[in-house]
């Protein structure tokens, strides 16, 4: 084992007689004693948010893999990843925590690929049994289809991701100079192996945003009312998390009677901003009191209205994290987070200073702050009241090219053109253009789903729509980057959609079947037809009120011959209405 000890990086200076930090096998090493067992976790800068749709998921593959040799072992360990990290993480005497982290980098060097596509099954599985909760939408909307809106999807990579690719991502990403490891004890045990590949710090993703417009607001699932916002990294920004889930506690459950959870929490996204999370529950018929009264009480923080005594117990609360036994030891895991992050790293001394010197006016510079970033989630009617603007539903353009109407809804069509491919429904547009293709699954029966970094879905489905033959199909294929291509198995011929009448498709993204209709019908097409039906259609009232009238003045029967003339104009602004749309007389069956 090759340790050096020295300070692995001038920030951790701020730590000199609480944390011992060195270097194993190039990996920088945090330490701090407590009595009993050993806890040890090796940390690497790589997470969900480093990934794309396609590979999403090649992460957590990594880490099973890695695991898999201890599949029978008696320690007490386990893996994690999160958004901007993989910690692999055991607890136990000196000999098992270093056969632990000895098996894992043993692993990373060289994983077990046979294993690949039963890990990629288990991961499936379970994904398929975690299930959705009331926030897991939240991520999307803010950011879209890639970044930090990839924790609202579905492991897409599990499906298609290959050796290489898997062997490429553990070379590149869990290496040394991506990692940090901490350990509760008062020095580093003997015959640790901590030889990885050399490589690089990855810096945490930039951020991509799917709002235009903040503060917004989106229609969620009955019962759930949901807030999320990103703030600067700060103690005052810690601090009001906690006054805000007060704050709801008292408002909503204790004053208002409407929720039984009312709560808010603070947690880092990056090196620079942190989320501010804020959740509480509502029968159905409380819902729009329980809304009221989120919107009264972030109100009342944002004007600054804050007791005294409110800032007090929230900082209580606090600085008694930094009361315990052993602190050195507690803290350990967010230094070594914060070492591969690059986040600021204070001494606890530091941080009760930060704390003790939080006063009303920061927690209301923060409330603003939180308010004008913030995405709320209603489970009510809309909050355009509150002075919210409604997250965008539908795409702002449309493509040109070929159209195929729906054979479920006469009002909606779907095109294919040489830039992407758009769903024009009665509400507005839904747009995916290949340039900005995050993903694209495909069938062996020919259907096609496309999703935009955006977060838009179209779903290309030749059984639902007319004339969307393989030539078709061929163009999404040619023009969407192989990157973003994910081959789905074929399915069975009961789960392959039929029309049914009178059902429009579901315009967006991934679970939700979104959105409340609004926005623009789409451009049809002027053809010769097209003028020729309109200018017959448009004469043929004229023609036909002249009829009537020369038949009343002649005292001639007209019941059959004006309702055949009625039934002619009806037919002819069908005829060119269809025309416009599809290029066809008739919608096709």
């Amino acid at each position: 084992m090759t340790t050096h000890e020295h300070p692995t990086a001038p920030e951790l200076d701020a730590l000199d007689g609480l944390v011992r930090h060195t270097t194993v096998h190039g990996v920088p090493t945090l330490f701090a004693p407590r009595p009993g067992e050993i806890t040890a976790g090796l940390a690497f800068r790589v997470g969900h948010a480093d990934e794309t749709l396609p590979t999403s998921g090649i992460t957590h593959l990594v880490e099973h893999l890695a695991l898999y040799h201890l599949g029978l072992s008696d320690l007490h360990y386990n893996g994690a990843t999160a958004d901007t990290y993989t910690l692999f993480h055991v607890t136990g005497d000196e000999d098992e925590v270093v056969t632990y982290l000895n098996s894992v980098c043993a692993a990373l060097r060289d994983l077990p690929m046979e294993r690949l596509e039963t890990e990629k099954e288990i991961l499936r599985t379970e994904a398929g049994s975690r299930g959705k909760g009331p926030l897991s939408l939240m991520p999307l909307w803010r950011y879209g289809a890639q970044g930090y809106g990839l924790s609202s999807y579905d492991e897409l990579g599990t499906r298609s991701l290959t050796a290489d690719q898997v062997r490429h991502w553990a070379e590149t990403r869990f290496t040394r100079d991506n990692a940090a490891l901490f350990l509760t004890a008062d020095r580093v045990p003997a015959g640790l192996d901590l030889t990885l590949p050399a490589g690089r710090r990855f810096p945490t993703p930039a951020p991509s945003s799917a709002l235009p417009v903040t503060p917004a607001y989106l229609r969620g699932e009955d019962g759930h009312l949901v807030f999320t916002s990103v703030v600067r990294r700060s103690t005052a920004a810690a601090v009001f998390a906690e006054v805000l889930g007060r704050a709801l506690f008292q408002d909503l459950r204790q004053k208002g009677g409407y929720s039984y959870s009312a709560e808010a929490d603070y947690s880092s996204r990056d090196a620079d901003f942190a989320t501010i999370t804020a959740y509480a529950d509502a029968l159905p018929q409380k819902q729009d009191a329980a809304v009221g009264g989120f919107v009264d009480a972030f109100a009342r923080l944002r004007a600054g209205r804050i007791e005294q005594a409110e800032l007090d117990s929230a900082r209580g609360k606090l600085l008694k994290r930094y009361d315990v036994p052993d602190l050195g030891a507690t803290l350990l895991p967010s230094y070594a987070l914060s070492l591969l992050t690059g986040h600021r790293i204070q001494s606890p001394g530091q941080l009760r200073e930060d704390l003790e010197a939080v006063d009303v006016e920061d927690l209301r510079a923060v409330a603003r702050e939180a308010w004008d970033g913030g995405l709320l989630q209603v489970p009510a009617r809309g909050a355009d009241w509150a002075g919210l603007t409604h997250a965008p539903h539908f795409s702002a353009s449309g493509v040109s090219g070929t159209l195929h109407p729906s054979l479920e809804d006469d009002d909606v069509t779907l095109i294919i053109g040489e830039a992407g491919v758009t769903l024009s429904t009665p509400g507005g547009l839904v747009t995916v253009r290949y340039d900005a293709c995050a993903a694209m699954t495909t069938r062996p029966d020919g259907a096609r789903s496309l999703t935009g970094l955006d977060g838009f879905q179209v779903a290309v489905e030749p059984t639902l729509y007319g004339d969307v033959t393989a030539e078709r199909i061929a163009v999404l294929d040619k023009a969407v980057p192989a990157a973003a291509v994910v081959p789905l198995p074929a399915r069975p011929a009961a789960e392959i959609p039929q029309p049914r009448e009178g059902t429009a498709p579901a315009p967006r993204t991934p679970t939700d079947g979104r959105k409340q209709p609004e926005g623009r019908e789409p451009a049809g097409r002027v053809t010769g037809h097209f003028l020729l039906v309109t200018a017959l259609a448009t004469l043929w009232p004229v023609l036909l009120v002249a009829l009537v009238v020369n038949g009343i003045k002649d005292s001639s029967p007209l019941g059959l011959a004006a309702v055949a003339g009625f039934a002619l104009e009806f037919l002819l602004i069908r005829a060119a209405r269809n025309l416009y749309r599809t290029g066809q007389p008739a919608t096709p069956q």
